[in-house]
């Protein structure tokens, strides 16, 4: 009985077919997987904000809010709820670029805005901490209002980007943390996380929209592609 096999043409071509499925589907899985990993990031860094900011004010004894903490006095309190890995001063770890005579331009060397546009330093330029999971927390802690930025990956990490990695907070007056987009804070959810805008701040008012929309990182994912190169 003669035993019966695949020729090397048929087994090229089922290896053609493979690679054409796995080009495919392949790009669709590593941004579904990344999209769950910065969602997980997002989560645990708002409860991780919330906690420091509970603790601070039992053991300061007053409400954390711009009234008691006013300009750049707020971080040198709140860094100490973290394991800090480094400390960089207000602004030194992620510092304005400049032009080539030297002036500062008040533009983020490594971060973009939501749709990829220069983004400006002014909103994280009062204070900037690691922690030791990797976390980069930003603050802006001037006239009269504190903002909590953090870079869920840190900024080594793609790809940094407001509304896709860098998430935007707010401390309210009477001390409690909300995501930036809700109702009450500074910035909304449609004219600052805009594929459009080309505001130096947009991508600023995602967080709340990232954490009620169940669909919202699913989105990201053909700019989470487009990105892949980004610093």
């Amino acid at each position: 009985m003669q035993k019966q096999g695949f020729t090397l043409a048929e087994v090229l071509i089922t290896l053609g077919i493979i690679g054409v499925i796995a080009a495919m589907t392949l790009p669709a899985l590593i941004n579904q997987t990344q999209g769950k990993e910065l969602e997980t990031g997002l989560k645990k860094a708002y409860s991780v904000i919330q906690a420091a900011l509970n603790q601070m004010s039992y053991d300061e004894g007053q409400v954390p809010n711009a009234a008691n903490y006013p300009v750049r006095q707020f971080m040198p309190v709140f860094k100490k709820y973290f394991k800090v890995s480094k400390d960089c001063g207000f602004n030194d770890c992620e510092q304005s670029s400049q032009d080539d005579a030297g002036n500062i331009l008040y533009i983020s060397q490594a971060y973009k805005t939501y749709n990829n546009k220069p983004m400006t330093t002014r909103l994280i330029d009062d204070g900037q901490i690691f922690v030791n999971d990797g976390m980069l927390i930003m603050v802006e802690n001037i006239d009269g209002l504190i903002w909590i930025l953090v870079d869920v990956n840190g900024n080594m990490k793609k790809p940094n980007r407001l509304g896709h990695d860098l998430f935007a907070f707010q401390v309210m007056d009477n001390g409690k943390l909300l995501p930036m987009g809700a109702e009450g804070t500074a910035y909304d959810s449609v004219n600052k996380c805009s594929l459009t805008s080309t505001s130096t701040t947009n991508g600023i008012g995602c967080t709340y929209k990232a954490l009620t929309d169940k669909d919202y990182f699913n989105s990201l994912s053909f700019r989470l592609i487009s990105t892949s190169s980004l610093k």
